[in-house]
C-alpha cells in the first residue's frame, strides 16, 4: 500500500487516479499510523515553500517523514514535495527542508536569461544514473511535464536525470530510499505512470 501526504497543499486527485490505473492500493492520509504501516510514501505538494514546511511541521510530519527515511522507508517528493526532501530553500527567504538530500532550492529566475519562468510545459530528461529503477521502464529522451519557478541547485552527487532549460534542471534526484520528481509524474502521460510503477515496485520490494 501506497500513502499519499494530506497535509493541505496541492490536488491530488491526479496522483491518485495515477495510482488506481496502475492498480495500486493507496491511501491520502495524515495519520502517523496509518503512513507507517505503508509500503512507501508520496509527499506531494504546489505552491510556497514556506506555508507547506509549516503545515508538515503543525502536527510533527516533517519529523516523523524524516524518521520514517531514515529507517528505510521509500519515500519519493514530487513537485514542491521533492523540494521539500533538500537542505534549505531561499524561495522568497531562506526556509529549512527536511534535508533528506543535500542541496538547496533556488530561483530558477536568477539563472536563466530569455526564457519565460515559470517553467511550465514538457522538457526532456537527460540520464545520469541510467542504472536507478526510477528509469528502468523509460528511455532517455523521454518527455515530462514541469511547472515550477524554483529548482535544485549543489546536489550533483544526487541527480538520477536532468532537462535543460537555460540551465541543468535536476528532474529526478535520490538519496538512498528517499526520491523526488521537479516535473509531475502523474501529469507526463505513459511516462509519468512508468515512473510511479517503477517507485512502487521497489515499495513493494519487487526490485
Amino acid at each position: 500500500m501506497i500513502a499519499v501526504v494530506d497535509y493541505g497543499v496541492g490536488n491530488l486527485f491526479s496522483l491518485c487516479a495515477s495510482l488506481e490505473f496502475l492498480n495500486v492500493e493507496s491511501v491520502v492520509t495524515a495519520d502517523k499510523s496509518v503512513l507507517e504501516k505503508a509500503d512507501g510514501i508520496i509527499l506531494p505538494g504546489v505552491g510556497a515553500f514556506e506555508d507547506a514546511a509549516k503545515k508538515l511541521s503543525e502536527n510533527g510530519l516533517d519529523t516523523f517523514l524524516c524518521e520514517q527515511a531514515k529507517n528505510g522507508k521509500p519515500l519519493m517528493g514530487i513537485c514542491l514535495g521533492m523540494q521539500m526532501l533538500f537542505d534549505k530553500s531561499y524561495e522568497y527567504g531562506e526556509h529549512r527542508g527536511l534535508g533528506l538530500i543535500k542541496g538547496e532550492v533556488c530561483d530558477l529566475n536568477l539563472d536563466v536569461e530569455n526564457l519565460k519562468v515559470p517553467q511550465i510545459g514538457w522538457n526532456s530528461l537527460t540520464f545520469r544514473q541510467n542504472e536507478d529503477s526510477l528509469v528502468k521502464y523509460i528511455k532517455e529522451g523521454s518527455h515530462v511535464y514541469y511547472v515550477h519557478s524554483f529548482y535544485a541547485k549543489n546536489c550533483d552527487e544526487s541527480i538520477v536525470a536532468y532537462s535543460n532549460y537555460g540551465v541543468d534542471v535536476p528532474g529526478i534526484v535520490r538519496n538512498g530510499n528517499v526520491c523526488g520528481t521537479q516535473f509531475h509524474p502523474e501529469k507526463s502521460g505513459e511516462v509519468g505512470l512508468n515512473i510511479l510503477k517503477a517507485f512502487v515496485e521497489t515499495a513493494e520490494g519487487k526490485n
